[in-house]
């Protein structure tokens, strides 16, 4: 048991530096993008945290098996080139016994993927959908901020205003700047620029947005030229995107776990063994990491971590591409994802007996030397 505690802390300590190391990675990557869609307008900075929150179980289950997988390398590496491990293996401590006892804490891994693939990341998947849906329904001046130019939506109007009252509904120092195209849309014809001393939000019966302006001028022409058109205006309408909030998200990732057994819809199934082979991927990568983690002290603890990186990815895009194909229906249900699983659980299974085999490869072809030597 000292063993098993010493081991398993070992390993539990380096997945959890490499995991958090992985996730800060891949989170502030993602909080750019969409830190760059808040600055031009298109969602609201007070929900760009919620919104990561949401995310986080969804990361995790994809690093959590990559973190345990490069646990078991560093880990056990470091305990081959401080020859702790041939200490153990002369106590009695096989390569065998040590798959057994690294299952412990891949069963602690598997318990907390299975988790995150089957319950808490679907529900994240439809909070993060709906937030989104909730900001696509917004109107430009739910997202304007006073005193800055920003350039909304697909970025051919850029507004500005230097006041806004707290409900945003009434503007001071207006400036906007608009894209004007062709019937086609296809080619540009010069910019409208509208300024007024004030706006307004109006609401039409049907739902309709606008903003009105108020004493104000508009400018239509091409930049750089001369040949330009200048109107005063008392009163100007500006027709803002209508809102269509979209509460249910209907992507297949955030259908609840329990919808998806008895469906007969091939993306339907491609999901549902995609959440299940997450957990049976964390118990497949210990049975593959344990023998790859053997190194000589003189080769150093970083001579197989390449490789094994490789062959983990090998076996994540595999699953990727089978999933693809069984989404389109290429590949029966029945076989789905599980005949990847084989193949590495396969190869997993040589790598921790090749030493036994070598051997008694080595000891078949001996005699058979011997009489071809007489």
């Amino acid at each position: 048991m000292i063993v098993f505690r010493y081991l398993s802390r070992e390993v539990l300590v380096t997945l959890s530096a490499v995991s958090a190391v992985l996730l800060v990675i891949i989170m502030s990557g993602r909080f750019i993008k969409y830190l760059a869609q808040a600055a031009q307008g298109v969602l609201d900075p007070g929900v760009l945290f919620l919104i990561m929150g949401y995310r986080i179980p969804g990361f995790l289950q994809l690093i959590l098996p990559l973190g345990l997988f490069l646990g078991f390398l560093l880990a056990y590496g470091r305990l081959y080139l401080d020859s702790e491990m041939t200490v153990l293996s002369a106590t009695g401590v096989s390569q065998q016994r040590l798959t057994v006892y690294s299952m412990a804490p891949a069963l602690i891994v598997a318990l907390l993927v299975g988790w995150l693939s089957m319950g808490l990341a679907p529900q994240g998947v439809a909070s993060v959908a709906r937030i989104l849906n909730e900001q696509d329904a917004l109107t430009e001046l739910d997202t304007l901020v006073p005193g800055r130019f920003q350039s909304l939506r697909d970025g051919s109007r850029v507004t500005y205003s230097q006041e806004l009252s707290p409900d945003r509904s009434e503007l001071r120092g207006v400036f906007m700047s608009e894209k004007r195209f062709s019937t086609d849309g296809t080619s540009e014809r010069g910019i409208t620029v509208l300024v007024a001393e004030s706006g307004r939000q109006e609401i039409q019966e049907d739902g309709s947005r606008y903003l009105i302006l108020e004493n104000g001028y508009r400018y239509d022409g091409e930049p750089g030229e001369a040949d330009y058109r200048a109107i005063q205006y008392d009163t100007y309408g500006v027709l803002l995107p209508k809102p269509e909030v979209a509460i249910e998200a209907s992507e297949r990732e955030a259908t609840p776990t329990r919808e998806l057994f008895g469906s007969d819809d091939p993306r339907m199934q491609a999901e549902l063994q995609w959440r299940l082979s997450l957990p049976l991927l964390v118990f497949i990568v210990t049975l593959l990491a344990v023998p790859l983690s053997k190194v000589n002290p003189r080769q150093g603890r970083f001579l197989k971590l390449l490789p094994a990186i490789f062959l983990y990815m090998a076996y994540l895009g595999l699953l990727i591409a089978a999933r693809g194909a069984l989404d389109k229906g290429r590949l029966p249900a029945g076989l789905g994802l599980w005949w990847v699983h084989g193949i590495f659980f396969a190869i997993g299974m040589l790598l921790l007996y090749w030493e036994r085999l070598s051997l008694w490869w080595a000891s078949r072809r001996a005699p058979v030397s011997e009489v071809a030597h007489g």
